[in-house]
């Protein structure tokens, strides 16, 4: 059975310049990685399959890929709020991680809503974000149903006040929720098309990459032509 040392020693044999590249030209420069591909990250984590003890060890290395890697892994329903509170906090300066790894195991978990709520109000860039991807996953995979509409009516208007002084990453995953509320949660398509139309063009520092931020009205008007509005995903996972 793979251990956590053997395991990362598997990375460290998969890494590559060229990803250890590319991940710093997204603002992860410095960080500890191997830069190992996110294809190379799918088989590995078919080796340890529901192994939460080793994913959550994987998590605590600190490392970029045996972080990406334990989120893979990891089954967010079997976290307590304080494992997910550490990962988000853990998650500093590492984009992949507080905004996809994150929200991927927060969003399986009962009190994912809660704490979606409660790093959105964090002065931590990275917990905020992790927030707003939380949220934004939760729109994506609960039946609208189980949603409170209202709740995410006022969030909306949160977005529309605040993200011109919210800080980098916290301003795409903002923009990011408008377009889940308006992809994901057909009751509300008018008033996330109304909130994308206020914000309009949103600024983000990407890095050294030809990344851009999505407008959020054409993304909506883009989903709503293919008829996509309100179709739920499974998962949210990569």
């Amino acid at each position: 059975m793979p251990t956590v040392a053997s395991i990362m020693a598997e990375l460290k044999k998969k890494g590559s310049e060229k990803t250890r590249t590319i991940y710093a030209r997204h603002g992860m420069a410095g960080k500890p990685m191997f830069g190992v591909s996110i294809a190379d990250l799918k088989v590995i984590s078919k080796t340890i399959k529901g192994q939460q003890a080793v994913a959550c060890e994987l998590y605590a290395t600190g490392n970029l890929d045996a972080m990406y890697l334990a989120g893979m892994v990891a089954d967010g329903s079997k976290m307590s709020a304080e494992q997910l509170t550490t990962w988000a906090e853990g998650a500093a300066g590492l984009q992949m991680i507080s905004e996809y790894t994150v929200a991927w195991v927060a969003v399986e978990n009962a009190q994912g809503r809660e704490l979606a709520k409660q790093w959105m109000k964090s002065k931590q860039e990275h917990v905020a974000s992790s927030g707003w991807c939380t949220y934004s996953g939760l729109l994506a995979t609960k039946l609208d149903t189980d949603l409170d509409l209202a709740e995410i009516e006022g969030l909306l208007s949160t977005v529309v006040k605040g993200i011109g002084s919210a800080q980098n990453r916290v301003r795409s995953t903002m923009n990011g929720f408008v377009i889940a509320v308006g992809s994901y949660v057909k009751p509300l398509l008018k008033q996330a098309k109304a909130s994308a139309k206020q914000i309009g063009d949103v600024s983000v520092d990407v890095g050294d990459t030809a990344c851009k931020v999505p407008l959020a009205t054409a993304y909506i008007q883009k989903n709503e032509a293919a008829g996509r509005i309100g179709k739920k995903r499974k998962t949210i996972r990569c």
